[in-house]
């Protein structure tokens, strides 16, 4: 960006997944790129100093899943507020599912959010195509178009393919293409009406319930044809033990194959939804603690190579009514830093694992060149202090879906820069 300004951040701890590095240094920048890392070049003068000190300084999080809500869905949110909201949050690109209004099945559609998200200029909105016309899961769309309109990756949002047949044939031609291929693991039969985990605690509560089947015997059957296919597939926000473990084998029998984990997954399990709080009404459900537990050991071990917000901002009448009747998803994006940090406290990962997760490991799941810190790399960067006590209160709400069952909590760690090619796009 030719407008962005030359700056220099100084004194922080810069910590780089990519290449290893963490230790105290400064970053230099020019023209929306890295510039150098240490001593200045000579001669360079920034326009701007930033003061780092006590402070982290990293890549910009790349987020694999964010709802915008536009174009068609504005009463729940939009680019501009959910820009500012992932700007906040030190999120400087964000993947925006296909099951906007219209659907993200045509290359005007795709164009039109990358335009909408270039002039407000907050963060880079990356729009994943639809693998069928209308997410109706009959008609493969026109992938190459979708590709060359800037969609990295394809999928179906939470509207799975029931016909495995359409399924494999859009498998295929994704593979053609070269593009990755986001799946929710969830069978469209076996969760129908469920809005709890079918175990203990939903039954108690007469919620109708989502087994853990549903997840396994899709991701059973998504693995398979990956492998018949050569796809590359990646499984959007597992949520059962079982799950994971079939990804791990199916990882090391050579299936390209990857999958996240929605932070929320990490922290809340079924024993939430004891008050009926419908923001813990969820997509997949929240699980058992022993699921809860499992999820956290393959992010540890490296199963599981990126944790996503799964943001959907909702409007207040969505989360009015009867638990079962209540629109599912959370506001999540505010929350990234917070929880992905209380991960480190918990000792599930150290600080540069839990960075990775946000940073170089989603870039790698979309093959792109984002989520590093390196001479000539792009300038998205997040600036935390990892020690800020804040509370989440409508106060300090910037989403405008305030849908999150963390409001009120003590939260530990809060940006103060982020940067967007090189432009400050938040300072707190």
């Amino acid at each position: 960006m030719l407008n962005a300004p030359r700056l220099s951040i100084r004194h922080g701890r810069l910590i780089d997944p990519a290449s290893g590095h963490d230790a105290v240094a400064d970053i230099h920048l020019a023209e929306g790129r890295v510039l150098a890392i240490g001593a200045a070049p000579s001669g360079f003068q920034p326009d701007r100093t930033l003061d780092a000190r006590g402070q982290v300084v990293c890549p910009g999080f790349v987020d694999l899943c964010a709802r915008v809500r536009e174009p068609g869905l504005e009463q729940k949110a939009t680019i501009a507020s959910e820009g500012r909201a992932a700007a906040a949050s030190g999120v400087t690109t964000l993947c925006c599912p296909p099951d906007t209004r219209p659907v993200i099945d045509n290359p005007a559609v795709a164009r039109l959010i990358h335009q909408i998200s270039k002039r407000h200029g907050l963060t880079r909105v990356l729009p994943i195509g639809a693998m069928t016309v209308g997410l109706e899961g009959q008609s493969i769309t026109e992938m190459a178009a979708l590709k060359l309109a800037g969609c990295p990756a394809l999928g179906q949002a939470d509207r799975p393919i029931r016909d495995t047949q359409v399924q494999r044939r859009a498998l295929e031609y994704a593979a053609t293409f070269g593009l990755p291929v986001f799946l929710l693991p969830l069978d469209p039969e076996l969760s129908a009406g469920g809005c709890a985990h079918e175990g203990i605690v939903g039954t108690r509560l007469g919620l109708p319930g989502i087994p853990e089947a549903a997840e396994t015997v899709a991701v059973a059957r998504d693995l398979a044809l990956a492998e018949q296919t050569g796809a590359r597939i990646h499984f959007r926000g597992l949520s059962t033990a079982r799950g994971v473990e079939m990804l791990a084998e199916a990882r090391a029998r050579g299936v390209r194959a990857s999958g996240d984990v929605a932070l929320h997954q990490l922290f809340l399990s079924e024993h939430d939804l004891e008050h009926f709080d419908a923001n813990c009404h969820l997509v997949p459900p929240l699980r058992t603690p022993a699921d809860r537990d499992a999820l956290r050991d393959a992010l540890a071990e490296g199963v599981l190579t990126a944790v996503c917000s799964d943001h959907q901002p909702h409007d207040p009448d969505a989360k009015l009514g009867p638990f079962p009747e209540t629109a599912p998803g959370l506001s999540g994006l505010e929350t990234v830093l917070p929880l992905a940090l209380r991960l480190v406290a918990d000792g599930v990962l150290d600080l540069m694992g839990m960075i990775e997760r946000l940073t170089v490991g989603p870039a790698a799941i979309l093959e792109r060149d984002l989520g590093r810190l390196a001479p000539g790399a792009a300038a998205d960067l997040c600036v935390f202090d990892p020690e800020a006590v804040w509370t989440l209160s409508p106060d300090t709400w910037i989403s405008q879906g305030r849908n999150t069952p963390f409001m009120g909590r003590e939260l530990r760690g809060r940006v103060s820069w982020t940067l967007l090619g090189g432009r400050i796009v938040f300072e707190r």
